[in-house]
């Protein structure tokens, strides 16, 4: 063993000390930071189509819409589901060619993490790793309806959770405002 690796042992060992300035804090804290996936599963799917077989002779230019929920529980201590819920529904004109909803779930260990972190893993991270079996979900019921393939782009999920928490700041600025605006015609 080389000299430098003694010292990166002894700089890793059981004291926890940590040679970066500033850095031992966060390594130790990282120590204490556990995540884990458990389990993955489809919870719920459902596919409609409603003006089928008529459907499949008109031309095919749908109009797409996807949207993308996630939810989550506390199942016991430090152990959570999150569902990702993807639902798509492509019309012709006015018609529904198709509806298409996946609940993908999974049960994740999170612990050590503060409220902020874990809310980031939960709306993010985890909503990361089950987007690829969403969409492979939904494209299977698709291509099973009859439908040509659909494949769901990328999402990024950190900007939809940062969109999120805009929009909830502005609603609560709103009511906040209301319920002034309220208070000074009462008094």
């Amino acid at each position: 063993m080389s000299e430098q690796e003694k010292n990166n042992d002894e700089s890793n060992g059981s004291n926890g000390s940590n040679n970066n300035s500033g850095a031992g804090n966060n390594a130790e804290k990282g120590q204490d930071q556990q995540f884990g996936l458990q389990k993955v599963y489809l919870k719920d799917t459902s596919f409609e189509t409603p003006n089928s077989p008529e459907i499949f002779t008109e031309e095919w230019k749908p109009a797409v819409n996807v949207e993308l929920g996630t939810s989550g529980k506390l199942l016991s201590e430090n152990v959570h589901e999150i569902v990702l819920t993807v639902t798509v529904t492509a019309k012709l004109d006015e018609k529904v060619a198709y509806l298409a909803e996946v609940h993908q779930a999974g049960v994740f260990t999170m612990s050590g993490f503060n409220d902020d972190e874990r809310a980031h893993m939960q709306g993010s991270y985890c909503p990361n790793i089950l987007f690829p079996y969403a969409r492979e979900a939904v494209s299977d019921l698709i291509g099973k309806g009859g439908f040509p393939q659909l494949l769901l782009a990328p999402v990024n999920f950190d900007a939809l959770m940062a969109q999120g928490q805009q929009q909830l700041q502005e609603q609560q600025a709103t009511a906040a405002s209301a319920s002034t605006t309220t208070e000074d015609v009462v008094h």
